[in-house]
């Protein structure tokens, strides 16, 4: 029988852990480079979080892990492993890009933003559809469904970029800069606040709305009937079945969700920072969303502070490997997925031990109160 942690072990100790040996194995590497693996983490920190600018750059980051991690989590949470977040925020860059360059020239950028939202989430929930129905009508592995639409998805934006968007007299696979109405402000006067400033770091209201899904996807899974369906259908599909549940439905309608969510990612780097759609905007995105909806326990709280920490690696990282030539981009990404690794694949190393130690120490209270009862 599975042993129930504790809230504060299963949602604080055990990532606390992970994270704490990932950073340990991470300071053996840059020890074999040859640096000091206190200096490296002191200018990680400081490059993350040291000046308004860093600050900047981490949020910005996070804002896209923030919905890629909802995506993954919303779909764990009704038993299915959505691998496909990079294709459907890519899909998802296709409604933003069209609403942007239909309106941008007509309306503010207030206007076009709800819109934009809107494209973004019909677009990825679309991508999201046939891998739904092929895993529920036809028992196809959502696993593989919706990585081979990654590949699809890669490809199709190339040929939009190149065929369809693409503005004249340029080799560039993107589409035009978007004029001020499709442009996202960023959001300078929050840390004029507190007296910096962003110093050009893209931080938009994108985050602002990342914030808000976090708040909506709690509201859905745990406050709503669609949300107890979807998590009875994560729990015991079988016993979802004897409730009456239509699995089908539940089914598509989390998978639609999840790829929305994946969607409004594309918001942030094409509203909010490019200006445009280009080639590789999600950047790695929806996989890193895999690791920060399980390092966060596929909930929002969790995934905002995983998005934060993989936000401040994106960003610290750029600034170690400026201060420590000898660690270059490869070694930031090796810690990166270091921290991947522990945060998902090895995330059971810590737990054998933990549930012996509480399981005795569960007995000797159980054994103490019998002994004052007699």
């Amino acid at each position: 029988m599975k042993f129930e942690f504790p809230n504060w072990v299963e949602y604080g100790l055990i990532p606390f852990l992970n994270l704490v040996t990932a950073f340990l194995v991470a300071g053996l590497v840059v020890l074999i480079v040859g640096e000091n693996p206190l200096d490296a983490a002191y200018f990680m920190v400081r490059g993350a979080f040291g000046y308004g600018g860093g600050i900047g750059y981490t949020l910005f980051y996070a804002t896209n892990f923030i919905f890629t991690g909802l995506s993954v989590a919303v779909a764990i949470h009704c038993g299915l492993f959505n691998i496909g977040s990079e294709g459907q925020a890519y899909i998802g860059g296709i409604g933003v890009a069209t609403a942007c360059l239909a309106l941008d020239r007509y309306i503010p950028w207030y206007f076009t933003f709800p819109m934009a939202i809107a494209g973004a989430a019909i677009f990825g929930a679309a991508w999201a559809l046939i891998p739904a129905l092929l895993q529920a009508k036809r028992g196809s592995h959502i696993v593989i469904t919706t990585i081979m639409f990654n590949f699809i998805a890669s490809a199709l934006m190339v040929y939009l970029l190149r065929d369809v968007f693409k503005p004249e007299k340029t080799q560039n696979l993107e589409t035009r800069t978007f004029e001020t109405g499709g442009q996202i402000p960023k959001l300078d006067w929050v840390f004029e606040l507190f007296g910096t400033g962003l110093q050009g770091a893209p931080l938009n209201y994108s985050f602002v709305l990342a914030l808000v899904c976090c708040f909506l996807v709690w509201l859905l899974i745990w406050r709503t009937k669609l949300g107890f369906d979807i998590r009875t259908m994560g729990t015991s599909p079988s016993a979802a079945q004897y409730a009456g549940i239509n699995q089908t439905k539940v089914i598509v309608i989390a998978m639609l969700i999840s790829g929305a969510m994946a969607g409004m990612m594309a918001i942030n780097p094409i509203m909010g920072d490019q200006a445009r759609m280009a080639e590789g905007f999600p950047g790695g995105a929806g996989f890193v969303g895999i690791a920060v909806a399980l390092m966060g326990r596929n909930h929002p709280i969790g995934i905002i502070l995983a998005a934060i920490l993989f936000g401040a690696l994106w960003q610290g990282g750029a600034d170690l490997a400026f201060d420590m030539p000898n660690i270059t981009r490869d070694i930031i990404v090796v810690i990166q997925g270091l921290v991947i690794l522990f945060a998902g694949a090895l995330d059971h190393v810590y737990r054998p031990f933990l549930a012996k130690l509480f399981e005795n120490k569960t007995d000797n209270a159980t054994s103490n109160l019998a002994g004052e009862d007699t």
